[in-house]
């Protein structure tokens, strides 16, 4: 038996108690409050109705059509005009009293600016994945925790009084880069493994019923600064209890932290009410623990360096190994195409309230209600029929339900929200299964690699998909629905050349890719025969 499972062995031991819920519940209050903040555009900076007020006191002839310039005669003679933008409107207040989009003008040149309010936030979590990452393995899980979400609760509750739309921009994305799934990984590592999957799902649940609380929220509430604030206070309650939990016992071990490992597997052993191992048993255990990460580590440098050194002849590409066979490269390029593709058809029907509903309130509740199933019945459906198929059944009715639109009329609004919401149950569903799905299919030496540039291309499409839903579809409607639909069809037929991993065991080499689709091709085989035999 490694170390490792020795320690999820003593995990097992010390089960699952009040040490282990301060983990879950904070990050599942966390993951409830961030939807608001996330998807903060959807309320704060929507697209209104308005119409060009020109200056008080010149000779305006007319205003255009689009509201975005005024004629007015500067010349003695008759009929000659001179155009003139517009710098100030009237909006329309009967859904929205105060927004960004009214406040600052984001309208006519300065409509972009909607999208980037919700794209400059996206665009920077790719940071945090990085800088997170790196900093959590080096100091410590608890340090980035409490420092990144203590930030993120300042920056959010500031950004209330900022009356620069500049500022707001950076302020959004200092946010974004903030916003690492540390607090996660930590609730992880402190799990008795048989919890794991369980825990996993729970702790997606918050963000649906956060969501659905964003659009009620919003709806009693619609002046942007207030929204912000009342949105924000929530955060400041959890930065105390951050403090109340422990470092990853795990991590503190592979450091050679070993008294303060023990001070938190005692603290762990007293509010579970469980028993430890004798003292002198913890401590070989965290010495074997530490020599066994120290060896793989040294073993996975010298072997990284080999391999970067061999493909350095080959390859310019920053990563070539994930490129260095056709399996490989196959994995790499499909895998990525469908975090893409989940991204950008996920984060496009979240912004779409405005095209597919006439009520964006009640669209986000029911988007978010949407997620529950989606989360809650992905395990067991993997369990059973495995991860590829219920992957392209997913993307296949997402395509179908939201390429249906293009052709319903929008005064059937009930017909549209339907399919808008089907369409948001499929990938709330895909998107889970996918993750699953990379993990189990990168092998050990190059899966960190793998994750890494998959992140990155779901990230690009999430920057993406806020031009899409708010500045693309009002100028072609039918554009959106065809790009996510179309999307979607793509990235499910991609998946048809990738092995099935439910009960193959995980590839640790790439040279072990050959074994999984070879095992994959036999069981497919064999099913072929078997089903043969019963229609004969």
């Amino acid at each position: 038996m490694s170390s490792s499972n020795k320690f999820d062995d003593l995990l097992t031991r010390l089960g699952t108690g009040r040490w282990n819920l301060m983990y879950f519940l904070s990050a599942g209050y966390w993951y409830l409050l961030l939807p608001g903040q996330t998807f903060s555009v959807i309320f704060m900076a929507p697209a209104l109705n308005y119409t060009c007020r020109p200056p008080e006191g010149n000779h305006t002839v007319h205003v255009s059509e689009d509201s975005c310039y005024y004629s007015i005669n500067k010349s003695s003679l008759v009929g000659v005009e001179e155009e003139e933008p517009c710098t100030e409107w009237d909006f329309d207040t009967s859904v929205f009293s105060t927004t960004l989009t009214s406040e600052f003008g984001l309208v006519c040149g300065k409509a972009y600016l909607r999208a980037t309010f919700q794209s400059v936030y996206m665009f920077s979590t790719i940071f945090s994945s990085l800088i997170s990452g790196y900093i959590a393995d080096k100091y410590g899980r608890k340090v980035v925790v409490v420092v990144s979400m203590g930030l993120f609760s300042l920056i959010s509750l500031v950004l209330t009084f900022v009356t620069n739309y500049q500022v707001i921009l950076a302020l959004r994305f200092f946010m974004g880069a903030l916003s690492s799934a540390t607090l996660y990984m930590l609730s992880m590592e402190v799990c008795e493994v048989k919890q794991r999957s369980v825990v996993g799902v729970v702790l997606g649940l918050p963000w649906a019923i956060g969501t659905m609380c964003w659009g009620a929220l919003a709806y009693g509430i619609r002046d942007w600064r207030w929204l912000q604030a009342i949105s924000s206070f929530p955060f400041l309650i959890i930065i105390p209890v951050l403090f109340q939990i422990n470092e990853s016992p795990r991590w503190l071990i592979v450091r050679g932290r070993h008294q303060q490992a023990l001070h938190v597997l005692h603290r762990a052993a007293r509010l579970n009410k469980a028993t430890l191992p004798p003292e002198d048993q913890l401590c070989k255990m965290m010495n074997d623990i530490q020599a066994e990460a120290e060896m793989a580590n040294t073993k996975s440098t010298r072997k990284g360096k080999q391999v970067l050194d061999e493909h350095r002849r080959w390859f310019t590409f920053p990563t070539p190994a994930l490129f260095s066979t056709a399996k490989i490269r196959q994995i790499t390029i499909v895998m990525s195409l469908n975090i893409f593709s989940c991204s950008l058809v996920y984060c496009g029907l979240s912004l779409s309230g405005n095209a597919y509903s006439s009520d964006p309130f009640l669209y986000v509740v029911i988007g978010g209600l949407m997620e529950v199933p989606g989360y809650t019945l992905s395990a067991p459906i993997i369990s059973r029929w495995g991860r590829k198929k219920p992957i392209i059944i997913g993307w296949f009715v997402s395509g179908a339900s939201i390429l249906s639109l293009v052709f319903i009329p929008k005064d059937i609004s009930w017909l549209v929200m339907v399919l808008a919401m089907i369409g948001k149950l499929a990938i709330s569903g895909v998107f889970m299964v996918v993750f699953v799905y990379e993990a189990e299919l990168l092998p050990t030496e190059v899966r960190l690699q793998g994750v890494a540039v998959i992140f990155v291309a779901g990230q690009i499409a999430a920057t993406c998909s806020p031009y899409l839903a708010d500045f693309l579809s009002p100028l072609v409607p039918w554009l959106p629905s065809v790009i996510f639909g179309v999307s979607s069809f793509v990235a499910g037929f991609s998946l048809f050349n990738l092995p099935e991993t439910r009960g193959m065991a995980l590839p640790d080499t790439i040279s072990d890719l050959e074994e999984l689709y070879k095992q994959n091709k036999f069981s497919e085989t064999k099913k072929e025969e078997e089903l043969e035999k019963l229609q004969t």
